[in-house]
């Protein structure tokens, strides 16, 4: 079964969960992992919460040094298959199945979130931001992605209990850009188009990109 196949295989069966609408682009892979950067001699820490297929996984070790490892968060028991046979053989990724909030976490130069926020109630989002951010080393970037317009038509679609509990989690994800988000990128060349967020602890002025 092709990477491919296996996405849209679980996103039919179960769509809540997947979050994605297809594989991550090379460009949203590229938007994703900007604060990866190369420290010679030094060893940095890299966490990727919800892998899927890898399509970002494969831009994160293209960018790791000699010295630096790789932790992999997957709930879904078929990606973390996958995952688990592509890197057995290497000692500078390990893979952790289940939710991330049911793992205790290190410490981190750069984090990689992909789970769909828009999915998970207030608490969960709250929970899941407070983690990711404590984690992170002095310095360091969590960077994560929402469909450009698709929160907003969510949003509207929804009814009753979905519609509060969808308006309740994006004024959480809102609140936590407004503490902590230092850039935002628009990445055109994605199915559907998305927009990178990138965040530190204390984040410094805001600059935009187109």
């Amino acid at each position: 079964m092709t990477e491919v196949t296996l996405f849209f295989r679980e996103f039919a069966r179960a769509r809540r969960e997947t979050g994605a609408i297809a594989p991550s682009s090379p460009a949203l892979a590229s938007a994703l992992t900007r604060y990866v950067i190369p420290s010679p001699g030094r060893a940095r820490t890299l966490l990727e919460v919800g892998p899927g297929t890898g399509a970002v996984t494969r831009r994160l070790r293209s960018e790791m040094g000699p010295l630096d490892t790789l932790d992999l968060v997957e709930a879904n028991s078929r990606f973390a298959a996958l995952l688990r046979r592509r890197y057995a053989h290497d000692a500078r990724v390990r893979l952790l199945t289940g939710l991330v909030q049911e793992h205790r976490l290190g410490s981190y130069d750069t984090i990689v979130c992909t789970v769909p926020f828009a999915n998970f109630d207030a608490a969960t989002v709250e929970d899941i931001f407070g983690r990711l951010l404590g984690a992170l080393r002095p310095g360091g970037t969590l960077s994560f992605f929402a469909y450009a317009g698709l929160p907003l038509l969510h949003l509207a679609l929804a009814g009753g209990k979905d519609r509060l509990r969808a308006r309740s989690a994006r004024t959480v994800v809102a609140r936590t850009l407004e503490r902590h988000r230092f850039r935002t990128e628009t990445v055109l060349g994605n199915l559907p188009p998305a927009r990178v967020h990138h965040l530190a602890p204390v984040a410094p002025a805001l600059v935009r990109s187109p």
